[in-house]
């Protein structure tokens, strides 16, 4: 993925969480003034979020860190490398 589509991904990921987030905040905060109707906003907030606020967050961790680390699996060993390294002398294991 090059930077502008990165860029793209992440603007939209965050307009995303925007509508999701403010969504379901705003279901609770007009309850004492329109009550359960308010409720409906859940649905927008949850199908914004697509689901899941946890997986929407690491999503978003995904999206910043992409092409700054990789995985690199050889002989039954793991570990996470800099795109740039091809030999990995300084790999960074878990």
């Amino acid at each position: 993925m090059t930077d502008s589509q990165a860029g793209v991904s992440l603007a939209r990921h965050l307009v995303r969480g925007t509508v999701g987030f403010g969504s379901l905040i705003a279901a609770v905060a007009l309850i004492p003034l329109v009550g359960p109707v308010s409720l409906v906003l859940v649905i927008v907030g949850a199908l914004a979020l697509r689901g899941c606020p946890a997986c929407w967050v690491m999503a978003l961790v995904e999206i910043i860190s992409m092409g700054r680390m990789r995985r690199s699996c050889s002989n039954g060993v793991c570990e996470l490398v800099r795109p740039g390294d091809r030999h990995a002398e300084h790999p960074v294991t878990r």
